[in-house]
């Protein structure tokens, strides 16, 4: 009996005792390697959309400043769409023009907040909803800081203009789409840390 309990293990013994123990933590270790992959992918995916949001605004900006500005405007659909370069000392959409600089520290804020956020990011909607919102934010942040007429209270180069709306850009038009998926999802219930909730 005591030569079967010492090929088996028991509860009691170091052979038997330590290999639940070791089990349960290499399983634990899994999920937690498992767990930070995932929100290491989340994470990528948030700067990839932000970075491709950036820079095709920034392209965007460059090519309308030197071929569109100081020209007619560009109908794309009839006058239902134009190209129309414009300088936007205001908000998103023409809003606010005498308070330049304020929005430009709400920008900034905003732009610390997503990346606060990022470290508890594990939902990948989330993830590219914030990488859209970040990407605009950077867009329109970047012409606060380098145009004229001076830093922080830079004018935002917008230029397409629908019939009846306001003249934006596509840092706006990133905002915008950012800001309804995350109306979205919450509504849907999902957080940025992966759990759902049911109100």
């Amino acid at each position: 009996m005591a030569e079967a309990e010492r090929i088996i293990g028991t509860p009691d013994t170091p052979d038997g005792g330590d290999e639940p123990t070791a089990a349960a933590g290499a399983d634990a270790q899994a999920v937690t390697e498992r767990t930070r992959t995932g929100r290491g992918r989340r994470i990528a995916v948030l700067f990839a959309v932000a970075a491709v949001a950036y820079a095709l605004d920034l392209v965007s900006k460059m090519l309308v400043v030197a071929k569109l500005e100081h020209h007619a405007p560009i109908q794309v659909v009839g006058d239902w769409l134009e190209l129309h370069a414009i300088r936007n000392p205001g908000a998103a959409f023409g809003f606010g023009a005498a308070f330049t600089v304020i929005f430009t520290l709400i920008a900034a804020a905003v732009i610390g907040v997503i990346i606060r956020l990022a470290r508890k990011l594990y939902s990948m909607p989330w993830a590219i909803a914030l990488g859209l919102l970040l990407g605009g934010a950077l867009g329109n942040l970047t012409d606060r800081i380098f145009r004229a007429p001076g830093v922080f209270e830079g004018e935002v180069v917008d230029f397409i203009a629908p019939k009846g709306f306001a003249v934006f850009n596509l840092a706006d038009s990133a905002i915008v789409c950012g800001g309804i998926l995350i109306v979205l999802l919450s509504f849907r219930g999902l957080d940025p840390d992966g759990t759902v909730h049911k109100d």
